[in-house]
């Protein structure tokens, strides 16, 4: 599990491509007590640590993940959100996430706003059900309450610590970034739709 309070940005040292699997190396700033077989959210996707050399980790990537999110896209240079798994006793000063990115959506506007920045979503088709206003979402592995809605479209306000931190305040129109829905938004939902569908 994770919070969503992203702990530092990343860079992707090697992507490598194979059969049915690519392996990503990435550079973090922090392995202290980390092991192989721990959990690590990068750009809000729960990726397994496979090695360790120093501060350069390795992880296996799965068609299915590549698939649903922008992890396909990584290659050396790329620079990423990281958040270790939380443990007992940590501060949750997010919300509860899996690290399980359902799909991914593209920016459809940036603007300036003060010392920081609204951003605007385009959300899958699959998803827009569970876009609330005021609702829970994470964005690239990062806790966000969502803004307006309007139709296909949702907006974030990014504070300047939130572009310090993390990707967001590098990112542009078009550019793709991973969703993860609230679970308890996807069951309310969820459980709404079953109800009325058995009447």
């Amino acid at each position: 599990m994770f919070t969503g309070i992203v702990q530092g940005v990343a860079s992707v040292v090697m992507a490598s491509q194979g059969e049915s699997i690519t392996k990503v190396s990435i550079q973090l700033p922090e392995t202290k007590k980390l092991q192989i077989g721990a959990s690590v959210s990068i750009d809000g996707v729960c990726l397994t640590v496979t090695s360790i050399n120093d501060s350069i980790v390795d992880f296996d990537i799965i068609e299915e993940t590549l698939h649903r999110t922008t992890l396909g896209e990584l290659e050396a240079g790329s620079q990423v959100n990281f958040e270790r798994a939380l443990r007992f006793g940590d501060e949750l000063g997010g919300h509860l996430l899996s690290g399980h990115v359902m799909s991914a959506g593209l920016i459809h506007s940036i603007k300036e706003n003060g010392e920081g920045k609204d951003i605007s979503i385009i959300a899958p088709p699959e998803l827009q059900k569970y876009i609330i206003e005021k609702g829970f979402v994470a964005i690239d592995g990062i806790s966000l309450t969502i803004g307006a809605v309007q139709s296909n479209v949702f907006k974030l306000h990014l504070i300047p610590e939130t572009l310090r931190m993390t990707t967001l305040g590098a990112k542009s129109e078009g550019d793709a970034v991973n969703i993860e829905i609230d679970s308890n938004t996807q069951t309310i939902v969820s459980t709404v739709e079953r109800i009325l569908a058995e009447k």
